[in-house]
């Protein structure tokens, strides 16, 4: 069963300046988040950029994670696909490395009707004996896992959740029929968390904890140990902030915050560029609101 609650960091990958990946950097990062208290690390997920990274990079990246948190908190690996066959020996390879569990995203630009998507994520459940969390991202991946395709999905041993991030919350309640002990629901969104809580999410897979990693595990656990109020409190005190973290596409917002946070993780491969100064002046302002 995999059973982890509270903040999952949708982790960036650091670049150094010739755009090579910063693996120094990515373990400072990993031991940080371990001592702010976040729950789990998602890699090579959006925000990790893996869209851009080599299958070499790619794989690099999990063996550094792996080797620096040498099971202290559960790694997530995203192994997603829009080609099943890839996907599948993407997670297979991730699964042998020892990741705790995988993302696995539906078919993005070429889609598939219910049935399609009901064998893309069968095909890989079938194919690993690791947790499986589906990812739900409309907005990047032009088709959503229709109800029907969850209320199917869910029952599969090897699908422990979903990761919804449609911003949708009718088709989120929709959904949070079919969680159970064996499949839970983490929210996508960082400016829904806690109307995810509501609808009995376990969590969230967070950009918002690149940058406040302890305030966003506080904010779901606050929530599941019944102090609803103060995390309510927290989601609307941080909703600026989360706005500005997505006033670009992630993860652009995200990595100039950790940068001005002196945390020195470089930049972006094209297609992402640097931030627009008028966004960077908001973005400075909305991060010293909540004293970054």
């Amino acid at each position: 069963m995999f059973d982890v609650k509270g903040s999952i960091v949708a982790l960036i990958t650091p670049f150094h300046e010739d755009g090579s990946v910063n693996f120094e950097k990515l373990k400072e990062l990993c031991e940080w988040h371990i001592q702010n208290a976040t729950d789990a690390l998602l890699i090579l997920g959006t925000t990790g950029e893996s869209s851009t990274m080599t299958h070499e990079e790619d794989d690099a990246v999990v063996k550094c994670v792996l080797s620096c948190v040498q099971g202290r908190v559960p790694v997530i690996v995203g192994s997603g696909s829009n080609c099943t066959q890839t996907m599948i020996e993407k997670s297979v390879k991730y699964a042998n490395m020892g990741a705790d569990a995988l993302l696995v995203i539906s078919p993005y630009y070429n889609k598939t009707n219910t049935q399609g998507m009901i064998q893309h994520f069968t095909a890989v459940a079938d194919a690993v004996d690791k947790p499986l969390i589906l990812y739900n991202v409309p907005g990047r991946t032009g088709c959503s896992i229709s109800e029907e395709a969850i209320r199917i999905l869910s029952k599969h041993p090897n699908i422990v959740g979903i990761k919804e991030a449609s911003g949708n919350i009718s088709y989120a309640a929709n959904i949070a029929r079919y969680l159970s002990d064996d499949f839970v629901m983490y929210s996508g969104n960082d400016d829904m968390i806690v109307p995810m809580l509501s609808l009995g999410a376990s969590g969230v897979i967070s950009v918002l904890a690149n940058v406040v990693p302890k305030q966003t595990h506080d904010m779901v656990m606050d929530y599941l140990q019944g102090n609803t109020k103060k995390a309510c409190a927290a989601q609307l005190y941080y909703l600026d902030l989360i706005h500005a973290l997505f006033c670009e596409v992630n993860p652009i917002p995200v990595k100039e915050a950790l940068n001005i946070m002196g945390k020195e993780v470089g930049g972006y491969r094209l297609p992402l560029y640097e931030m627009s100064d008028e966004h960077k002046a908001l973005l400075k302002q909305c991060m010293q609101e909540v004293g970054l």
